[in-house]
């Protein structure tokens, strides 16, 4: 099987920080001509989002339920199906205890990446990580996966390291399909 990993704020869905109201989620513009583009070429579908809000105590794990909710209807309505949710729900500074801890599944560690690729049998080096800022290139790169950085002006430190160099960069969803698009034709 080969995936795409979409972050989930700023990449999927319209950016509204610590946002755990479902009404509130919106399709990012192009999204799902984007996605259908993609499932087209034989691509899963898989939100890999950090969710430190519940660390923060902005909200409660049991948020997470009701927002992949709203993003299956999102999707369903685009013609399109969500294949696996995955949140990290740490944070190093969180206030709620079981959540304040360091952890392998916050991006920029790849753990959700190769926990989706256990469960759902995911050949990561043939599928891709989508995201707004660096943690989900270098996540993406750790897994080794493919990755797409989405520029939206989302990233503020612009720290590069190793795992942390983009070797693709789009304006938008639509634009990162377009190119992963080109890449398979490429090598075929």
């Amino acid at each position: 099987m080969r995936a795409i990993f979409l972050d989930k704020d700023g990449t999927l869905v319209d950016d509204v920080p610590y946002n755990a109201e479902p009404r509130r989620i919106t399709l990012c513009s192009g999204a799902g001509a984007a996605l259908r583009l993609l499932a087209r070429l034989d691509y899963r579908f898989f939100i890999i989002s950090n969710q430190d809000g519940i660390a923060h105590g902005y909200f409660g794990e049991d948020a997470m339920g009701r927002i992949e909710r709203r993003l299956a209807d999102l999707l369903f309505r685009e013609q399109l199906a969500l294949d696996g949710f995955y949140y990290c729900p740490h944070h190093p500074d969180g206030k709620v205890a079981p959540y304040a801890m360091a952890c392998t599944c916050r991006k920029p560690m790849p753990g959700m990446l190769q926990r989706a690729a256990r469960e759902h049998g995911i050949d990561l080096g043939a599928s891709w990580m989508v995201g707004d800022i660096l943690h989900d290139v270098e996540a993406g790169n750790r897994a080794g996966c493919r990755t797409l950085l989405i520029d939206k002006g989302n990233e503020t430190e612009w720290q590069l390291g190793p795992h942390r160099v983009p070797p693709r960069i789009a304006t938008d969803l639509y634009a990162a399909a377009v190119m992963i698009v080109k890449h398979d034709e490429d090598r075929r």
